[in-house]
């Protein structure tokens, strides 16, 4: 599929070009290495069949945004599948920091951690097969979210393809395994979206395709139950910062019919915060509604706020 430009400036994961992060330098098993030179192995479990666990950290004034929940995230994933990634947690912490600081990065930036099983003998699924520890690579970069996005909000389209259930592929699970929900974004992107809006496997409204999806109706804020989205950082405090105001939440399961009614909607993720969405399979909502607008400035408020839960990057060396 050629890339459209146009599309990618109102999808949820668009974000400003910066000629900085050409010259950015990648953690890569315990060493630093130019962008451009920064490879694993054909043999690698990532690489193979999408073996592994990743997190996204965002980097607002000097502090990484929830930085302890998505480290206890990482962990429980990596646990729950049995990858062993040879560091504890503050070794994880220390491979963040360290990439942050060592490309001189204290606002404005977002890094992808991504941790897999390790190289293997042969490529093949079984975890047996593995010569050596776990693959552990940080990408850091100047990544700020476009104003045309937050500006315009985003076109979905329900897609065919369905949120799965724990038994069949976990999705509270941050795995580099993500066909299922790029199928759904590549149908979304054909039919002239920007974001796939995924149902469970009962009918219910559950998540996006990257990221969580809330609706305003009769100025109460509704999502889904939970079970069949992604277990969304950005998600839960968001609920959490929406009750301390005052304001009604309803998690639980509601039908593509009730959000086609909704008053307003949005989605949630770690680097752009709140995204307005525009319409759903056509349908006209207002973006960017009093309510949004009244959450973003709240999360924003959030983001600086000096009791937050988010973790100061020690002073450069």
């Amino acid at each position: 599929m050629p890339a459209d430009h146009a599309l990618s400036q109102t999808s949820s994961q668009a974000y400003a070009p910066d000629e900085r992060n050409e010259a950015v330098l990648v953690y890569l098993n315990g060493r630093f290495v130019p962008r451009h030179q920064a490879t694993v192995s054909v043999f690698d479990a990532g690489y193979v069949c999408g073996d592994g666990v990743w997190e996204g950290l965002r980097l607002v004034e000097g502090r990484i945004v929830s930085f302890d929940a998505h480290i206890d995230r990482l962990w429980e994933g990596a646990k729950s599948i049995a990858l062993d990634i040879g560091l504890d947690k503050d070794g994880i912490r220390k491979v963040v920091t360290d990439t942050f600081l060592r490309n001189g990065m204290r606002d404005g930036a977002h890094a992808r951690l991504m941790i897999t099983r390790g190289v293997k003998k042969t490529p093949n699924q079984d975890p047996r097969f593995i010569i050596g520890g776990a693959t552990i690579v940080c990408v850091a970069e100047h990544k700020v979210v476009t104003p045309e996005a937050k500006r315009q909000g985003l076109k979905l389209f329900t897609s065919t393809f369905r949120c799965s259930g724990p038994d069949v592929f976990d999705l509270r699970l941050n795995s580099h395994s993500r066909l299922n929900l790029i199928q759904a974004l590549i149908q979304a992107i054909q039919a002239g979206a920007d974001e796939a809006l995924m149902l469970d496997p009962h009918g219910f409204v559950s998540s996006c395709n990257s990221t969580n999806f809330f609706i305003v109706r009769d100025g109460a804020l509704w999502t889904s139950s939970g079970r069949y989205c992604f277990n969304g950082i950005t998600r839960g405090t968001l609920v959490r910062l929406a009750r301390e105001a005052g304001m009604p939440v309803f998690e639980g399961d509601f039908t593509l019919a009730e959000a086609y009614a909704a008053d307003e909607a949005f989605v949630t993720g770690t680097l752009a915060g709140l995204t307005p969405v525009q319409s759903i399979d056509g349908r006209g909502l207002a973006p960017g509604g009093p309510v949004t607008q009244r959450l973003d400035a709240i999360y924003r408020d959030y983001l600086t706020r000096p009791d937050a839960a988010h973790f100061a990057l020690p002073a450069a060396a």
